[in-house]
């Protein structure tokens, strides 16, 4: 099954139109499902699914060599209230695919399937091919990339397609999400109280403001900790007995996450309880392999500060993909479409450099 790349990349783009027009927000992504299903089919190939997870192998694969996962997924957040233009209206304008999901993160999912279908009957590869087009990526759910691991074959390495501008995300800074609690106490708003917590928030959000983990990484820099939320109070005479608190921490690759988890409730000036521990950090060594593949076509490296189902993967693995991360949840969001050109001729090059060395 020879094809062209030009006409591949028309096809990958108008699967992306057609995936841009279906709503899918995570955990809603049956539609859309069913487009990645027509798409394997219109090809021959052979694909399973869980759930929303679409997922096919290479033609020739073999249980005696190692696998090489190609990922992204199909679901989207919800459009934001700034958007201008319908976010399900796939139109081109002055060179940029407009649509909801178009850059988080359709391109590169396209992109993928584009690649895995250039490589399938390809024989004497030293790696299977698998990929997944997963679902729930966007809100970590249990029917997510994570959720359908124990359903596929033992991955060895894995390129997770995300926005990059095809440079090479070599590391991805993990995440923990904190509840956290500042007491007080009660009263009426017109009697004296020295210990509201309202009050007592300020010196608690001047802590995690200016608290510093020692901890550097090359890649990834430093630990990020960011109050994002903050809740208090139902009525205007009242001071309330406590106030809520939801505070991000991107955690580097010096750190588990359990290990930020046991600091920071050991040290920080009020209640705090983790919501989960199991989106760890992710890296890939600089000198792998598919690395120097990507390195001698010109890609830089760097570590990305965004999660992704790269933390769902125990293996090493490569975040990369055509479009540009600060696009994404964005209003108006959009690909170049010359991006996912790049972005299959680069996973292509890339690709051949590590799977027929």
């Amino acid at each position: 099954m020879k094809i062209e790349q030009t006409t591949l990349t028309q096809k990958a783009i108008d699967l992306l139109k057609q995936l841009i027009s279906i709503q899918s927000f995570s955990s809603e992504e049956d539609k859309t499902a069913e487009a990645i299903e027509q798409w394997f089919m219109n090809f021959d190939i052979p694909f399973e699914r869980i759930n929303n997870n679409v997922f096919a192998k290479n033609k020739y694969w073999d249980n005696a060599k190692p696998t090489l996962l190609l990922n992204s997924h199909h679901d989207t957040v919800k459009p934001n209230k700034a958007y201008t233009k319908d976010p399900f209206d796939p139109h081109i304008e002055d060179g940029k695919l407009y649509g909801l999901g178009s850059n988080d993160a359709g391109g590169a999912l396209v992109s993928l399937m584009a690649t895995f279908v250039h490589f399938y009957d390809a024989e004497n590869l030293n790696h299977n091919i698998l990929i997944v087009a997963s679902a729930e990526e966007e809100n970590a759910g249990k029917n997510s990339l994570r959720g359908l691991l124990s359903s596929l074959p033992k991955i060895d390495v894995a390129i997770v397609g995300e926005p990059t501008l095809m440079q090479l995300a070599i590391a991805e800074k993990g995440l923990v999400v904190f509840d956290a609690v500042v007491k007080g106490t009660p009263s009426h708003a017109a009697h004296p109280n020295d210990n509201n917590a309202i009050y007592n928030t300020i010196e608690v959000l001047e802590w995690f403001k200016n608290y510093g983990f020692k901890k550097t990484s090359e890649t990834l820099g430093d630990v990020k900790m960011t109050v994002t939320q903050i809740n208090a109070g139902s009525q205007h005479n009242v001071v309330p007995a406590q106030v809520e608190l939801v505070v991000d921490v991107r955690v580097n690759d010096q750190y588990t996450n359990k290990e930020i988890a046991d600091l920071l409730k050991s040290e920080a000036p009020c209640e705090l309880q983790e919501r989960g521990l199991n989106l760890n950090s992710s890296k890939i060594d600089k000198g792998h392999a598919l690395v120097r593949s990507g390195i001698a076509l010109g890609r830089t490296t760097y570590g990305s500060p965004t999660l992704s189902d790269q933390a769902a993967l125990t293996c090493q693995s490569l975040k990369l993909g055509p479009g540009d991360s600060t696009r994404s949840h964005s209003a108006d969001e959009y690909i170049y479409v010359r991006e996912i050109e790049e972005g299959i001729h680069l996973y292509i090059k890339i690709l051949e450099g590590f799977l027929t060395k």
